[in-house]
């Protein structure tokens, strides 16, 4: 891939200081309602999660030396693996934790493996035939969480739909018509009118933030015991390695395949090829490192987030600063419970809106990638590899891996495409 600047604020450029903690903010809001809904299902605390997100993307920025402007959030790959083991153990989580930081050292492990043999291998298993569907199916498979959340349902209110297609509206004129500063803020302009607007419509809850504390310390668990501070009670538990431990394992095969998918998704948007700058060995190491930490304090397992992908490709600032700015911010709220509050009653058509926008904007990528390598679609070969992927990606097919563990969405789609393109042969057709 060509590295070219498509950026307004590249990667290791700093924003002025004011425009910093806004463009931090976006991000803080795009991530927010997912990272949340990761430990509201599967029970880790709220807190504990944010605190892992902002430490998480830390690591991941140490690890690849500040090139790539990723932010990690909790994972869903995991949700249904880690449910069933801490069901299995009679609420334990003891075996979730430890496979969750078994996972985070199955990405070192690749990532080992990945620097010993080199990174050649990368252009000829990911070439723009698999890359671009592959993209258009990370974006277009969460096409139907984004219009759920915008109440476009049947026999669906229309107050929320309103609220959806004003907060849209909003952030895609300020994106394509706006200038100066407020051209790179849609998506936080666009979330606060729509949350002035809810609150008109009278569906913002409220109840939390006045229940919520100011000052708490997140509710982390160890491996060990740990005394009472400030009036927190820290949980516990311990290193388990049975068979609801190692069927978390092979849900890292899923998490890998989008991985790739999303620093190609995040290299095509900056202009830059960060599978081999700073390298994939290093992008993994972050991501599995940050997994790690985070179920060693009790929390969820991290992956980096198309949604603040998305939020780059809109406003075109890719800087590694704002996703860092972010990323403190999440620490910060972690232990502010009163704004935590704040930010979770947004209304799910508020961020329903926005999301039509970013992960549209994901899916168009895979689009670009295609039409910029000038990939022949009168090819069969061409057609047979793409088609397989969209149909498959976005069909719901899922194949069992054993156990809890199975493939699907991206995951499925990469690899169905990576076969694929190494069993048929490239030639000429007639």
């Amino acid at each position: 891939m060509k590295e070219e600047k498509t950026l307004i604020v590249d990667v290791d450029e700093m924003p002025s200081a004011p425009q910093w903690v806004f463009l931090s903010f976006q991000h803080v809001f795009a991530m927010f309602g997912a990272t949340i809904l990761v430990p509201m299902l599967t029970g880790f605390p709220v807190s504990v999660a944010l605190f892992a997100s902002g430490i998480g993307t830390f690591i991941y920025t140490f690890c690849t030396k500040g090139k790539v402007p990723v932010y990690l959030g909790s994972s869903f790959a995991y949700i249904t693996a880690v449910i069933l083991a801490v069901e299995a153990m009679g609420g334990d989580i003891s075996a979730a934790q430890t496979g969750l930081i078994l996972v985070g050292l199955i990405y070192v492990a690749v990532a080992i493996i990945i620097k010993c043999v080199g990174k050649d291998w990368i252009d000829k298993l990911l070439p723009p035939i698999v890359i671009g569907p592959m993209i258009a199916v990370i974006g277009l498979g969460l096409a139907g969480n984004a219009v759920t959340n915008a109440g476009f349902v049947v026999d669906g209110d229309v107050a929320p739909m309103i609220i959806a297609i004003v907060t849209f509206l909003v952030a895609a004129f300020i994106s394509s018509q706006a200038k100066g500063f407020l051209k790179i803020v849609p998506f936080l302009v666009a979330i606060v009118v729509g949350y002035i607007l809810a609150l008109c419509f009278g569906i913002v809850d409220l109840s939390g933030v006045a229940k919520a504390d100011w000052f708490s310390i997140p509710s982390f668990a160890f491996p060990f015991s740990m005394p009472d501070l400030f009036g927190t009670s820290f949980r516990e538990y311990h290193f388990y390695f049975g068979p609801e431990t190692l069927a978390i394992l092979p849900v890292a095969i899923v998490t890998i395949s989008e991985h790739i998918g999303d620093h190609t998704v995040l290299g095509k948007i900056c202009g830059k090829n960060f599978l081999k700058n700073p390298g994939l060995d290093r992008t993994l190491i972050g991501d599995g490192v940050a997994t790690a930490v985070s179920a060693f304090l009790g929390g969820p397992a991290n992956t980096t987030y198309g949604e603040n992908t998305g939020v780059i490709g809109l406003t075109k600032i890719g800087s590694v600063y704002v996703t860092c700015g972010a990323a403190g911010i999440a620490v910060l709220l972690s232990f502010c419970g009163k704004i935590a509050a704040v930010i979770s009653s947004i209304p799910a058509c508020v961020l329903g809106g926005m999301s039509i926008l970013l992960y549209g904007v994901i899916a168009s990528n895979g689009l670009r990638i295609l039409i910029d390598a000038q990939v022949d679609f009168n090819k069969q070969r061409n057609l047979i590899i793409a088609s397989a992927m969209l149909v498959i990606g976005l069909g719901g097919a899922v194949f069992p891996l054993g156990g809890s563990a199975t493939l699907s969405g991206t995951a499925l789609a990469a690899i169905v495409g990576v076969v694929l393109n190494l069993i048929l042969p490239e030639k000429s057709e007639q």
